[in-house]
This record gives C-alpha cells, structure tokens and sequence, in this order.
C-alpha cells in the first residue's frame, strides 16, 4: 500500500510540474501552426518535414481547422470535389470583398449545377502542410454551408492516403 501511495504522490508531482512546460510548448506549437485541429477540437498530429495526420470522424469524414490565407476555416476534405469549395461568407473573411466575386463560373454539385467564381488562395495550410496558390470556387452561402477541401490542394501534396481511420498529408 505504501508504494502504490508513493507512486501516486509521484506521478502527481511530476505531472503538475511538468504541465505548466507541456501546456507552453503546445501553445506555441498552435501559434506557429505546427498543428492542425480536428471535428472534436482534438489536436490532429503533426510529423516533421510537411506531415499531418487527420482521424476520421465518427461520420466517416475527415475534418479538421485549415488556415487559408491567414484565417482559421473548419473544412472537410473530399476528394470528389475538383476545387476548395467556400462560401461567399467565409470569402469575405478570407479577404474577398463580395464585390470583387464575378460568378461567371458554373459548377456541377450533387445538388445540381450551379454559379460560382473562381479566386485563388494565396495559401492553405493545415499541421506542418503548408501549400501556395491554391484555386477555389466561391459559392453562395445557401449552395455551400461548409467549407470543402478538395483536389485543388491535395494535387500539391506528394501524396495523401487513408488507412486505418486516419488520412495522411504528406507535402
């Protein structure tokens, strides 16, 4: 009973001097973007040399926060969609007036066809993943309620694959 008891008061001790290091440390990391976060708000790991790692989501979709030019953006990755797919919203939050938009594009979505205009991304970034000049279509807020992260920046990756519950980001 005595050691499990000294054990304890030692994890304890150790832990609640280490948090204060730990919890700086990770910090920084989300400062300096060397860290993505999931659906759930869970870090989504970051690896050296261009890697992130996103887990698939209890809906079977991989989710997580990209940085698109600067700003925070809560996106689904799909490989079925040709370009990132935003809306008029989060464009005007990435620093495209609605003014600016001309939506001379059409665009073919399970929903059917509809208008959009194109603008690039000056860049998308997610974890240590960090990819310029990236094209997009912005589309009406009632055509687009999320944000979609599709073949426009995985096309720049070195590669990107799914295996077990989790997709890599390899740049």
């Amino acid at each position: 009973m005595f050691a499990r008891t000294l054990f304890t008061v030692l994890l304890l001790t150790l832990s609640a001097t280490q948090w204060p290091t730990l919890a700086t440390r990770v910090h920084d990391m989300l400062d300096k973007g060397d860290v993505g976060v999931d659906e759930r708000g869970q870090l989504a790991s970051a690896s050296a040399g261009g890697q992130t790692v996103l887990a698939m989501g209890k809906n079977g979709h991989y989710n997580g926060t990209f940085r698109m030019n600067g700003k925070a953006v809560d996106a689904m990755v799909d490989t079925g969609a040709s370009l990132i797919a935003i809306n008029v919203s989060t464009a005007r939050r990435l620093g495209f007036p609605p003014s600016s938009l001309d939506f001379k594009h059409s665009a073919e979505t399970a929903n059917g066809r509809i208008k959009a205009a194109h603008v690039v991304l000056e860049r998308v970034e997610i974890g240590s993943v960090r990819v310029r000049d990236v094209d997009a279509f912005v589309l009406e807020d009632a055509a687009l309620s999320s944000t979609l992260v599709g073949m426009s920046f995985l096309s720049k990756l070195k590669s990107y694959t799914a295996d077990k519950r989790s997709l890599r980001l390899v740049q």
